[in-house]
C-alpha cells in the first residue's frame, strides 16, 4: 500500500506529532508499505516550496512558505499538494491533526475532492473547544464523506464521537513506542530519596510551575530530604519555574533542559517515578517512554495516561493536585511499593509497540477505503 502522511509539523521540529508521524512512517515501511510525507515544515537547511528531503529513508515533501519563526503554515500549498497526490499513485492519505492544523485541514479538503481514501488521527484534547468544532460542523461533514476518524486515546476520541453523526465510528489509534529502544530491564537502586522525573515542553498547558508546588507539598508531607525532582525540557515557562525554585529555596529541583532521546532513557532508568501533571494530555508519549523504561507513572484522571497506566498496578491515577502530592509522599515512604510497580512494568512491556500500532493504522486505511466505497455507492 502506498501511503501519504500529511502533517503541519514534522522533523526537524520536535514535538509529539512530529516525532510520532516520523516513527509511524518508519514502522509502516518496516511492514512493507511505501510512505511519503507532506508537510508545511521547512527542512533542516530551510528547504521549502516543494523541495523533497529524505529523512531516514522517507521522502518528505516540504510544502512550506517563508514565514516569521518558520511557522508551519502555507495557505498556497493545496494546488501543488493536489498535483503531487494525483501523480503519486497513493492508495490512502493519513492526516495528522491537532486543535489548530491549517495545513492538515487543507490537505483533507484536497484528498476528499480527489476521492482519495483518507484516515485522520487527532492528537489533541478538544475540551472547551468542542462546541466551536460542533458549530463549525466540518468534522461531521468530513466523517459523513468517508474520512476514517481516530484519536490517540479514548479520552481524546470521546468528544469527537459527539461531533460526528450517530453510528459513525471514531477509533483509537494510539501513539507508538519502540520497546526495544526504551526498555532498560531491572535496575539496581542506590540508597537515597525518591527520585521523581518528568519531561515536557515548559508551557503553561503542561503545568510545570504547578508541578513544583505539588512536589513541594509532597516533601512537606514526607519530610525534608525525602524527594528530588528533575524536570527535563525547555519552553516559555522556564523562567517562571526557576524563579519559584529560587524564591522558595527548593534545592532539590533540577532543570537540565532538553536532552537527547538516549540521555532521556538514561535519566529515566536512574529515576524512581515519572510525574504527568497535565490535565489535558491526549496521550502522554513521554510518560509512555518512562513506563517502558520501567518507571511507575503518576498521572491525572481524564488524561491519556490511562491508556497504559493501571492504578495501583504500574502507577497511580489521581484526580487532583492534592491527591498527587499525597501519592508522591506515600511512595517516598514506601520504596518497596515503588520497586513492585517497577518490576511489573519491566515484566509487562506496553501494548503500544510500533509494529502493533502500525498494523492498527493499516486497519484504519482499509476502513477509509471501505468508507469511500460506501459513500460513492
Amino acid at each position: 500500500m502506498k501511503v501519504a502522511l500529511l502533517s503541519d509539523c514534522y522533523l526537524p521540529r520536535l514535538g509529539g506529532i512530529e516525532v510520532q508521524t516520523h516513527d509511524l512512517a518508519r514502522a509502516l515501511v518496516a511492514l512493507g508499505h511505501e510512505v511519503e510525507v507532506f508537510t508545511a515544515t521547512q527542512g533542516a537547511d530551510g528547504e521549502r516550496r516543494g523541495e523533497i528531503t529524505v529523512v531516514d529513508g522517507i521522502p518528505v515533501h516540504r510544502l512550506a512558505a517563508r514565514l516569521p519563526w518558520q511557522l508551519p503554515i502555507n495557505p498556497w500549498a493545496p494546488p501543488e499538494l493536489r498535483r503531487r497526490l494525483v501523480g503519486g499513485g497513493f492508495d490512502v492519505a493519513h492526516v495528522q491533526t491537532g486543535v489548530v492544523s491549517p495545513f492538515a485541514w487543507d490537505a483533507t479538503r484536497v484528498t476528499l475532492r480527489l476521492g482519495l481514501p483518507t484516515a485522520m488521527t487527532w492528537h489533541c484534547m478538544l475540551a472547551d473547544l468542542a462546541p466551536v468544532f460542533d458549530a463549525g460542523r466540518f468534522v461531521r461533514r468530513w466523517a459523513a464523506r468517508g474520512v476514517a476518524m481516530s484519536a490517540v486515546s479514548d479520552v481524546a476520541a470521546e468528544p469527537l464521537r459527539r461531533l460526528v453523526e450517530p453510528g459513525s465510528t471514531v477509533s483509537v489509534l494510539p501513539n507508538g513506542i519502540d520497546v526495544s529502544r526504551w526498555a532498560a530491564g531491572p535496575v539496581a537502586r542506590p540508597p537515597g530519596p525518591l527520585r521523581l522525573v518528568t519531561a515536557m515542553r515548559l508551557a503553561k498547558r503542561k503545568r510545570p510551575a504547578a508541578l513544583v508546588g505539588v512536589v513541594a507539598q509532597a516533601e512537606a508531607l514526607a519530610g525534608a530530604g525525602a524527594i528530588t525532582l528533575t524536570i527535563l525540557g525547555e519552553g516559555p515557562e522556564r523562567s517562571r519555574v526557576e524563579r519559584h525554585v529560587r524564591e522558595h529555596d527548593l534545592g532539590w529541583v533540577r532543570l537540565p533542559g532538553r536532552v537527547s532521546r538516549e540521555e532521556l532513557r538514561e535519566r529515566y532508568a536512574a529515576s524512581d517515578v515519572y510525574l504527568s501533571p497535565a490535565r489535558l494530555e491526549s496521550f502522554g508519549i513521554a510518560a509512555l517512554e518512562a513506563r517502558t523504561v520501567g518507571l511507575p507513572v503518576i498521572g491525572r484522571t481524564g488524561s491519556g495516561v490511562g491508556e497504559f497506566v493501571h492504578d495501583g498496578v504500574n502507577g497511580l491515577v489521581v484526580s487532583s493536585d492534592s491527591e498527587m502530592a499525597s501519592a508522591i509522599a506515600s511512595l517516598a515512604t514506601d520504596l518497596d511499593r515503588v520497586a513492585e510497580m517497577r518490576a511489573w512494568n519491566v515484566a509487562h512491556p506496553p501494548e503500544q509497540e510500533w509494529s502493533q500500532v502500525a498494523r492498527l493504522a493499516v486497519g484504519e486505511y482499509h476502513r477509509a477505503i471501505s468508507l469511500v466505497r460506501a459513500v460513492s455507492a
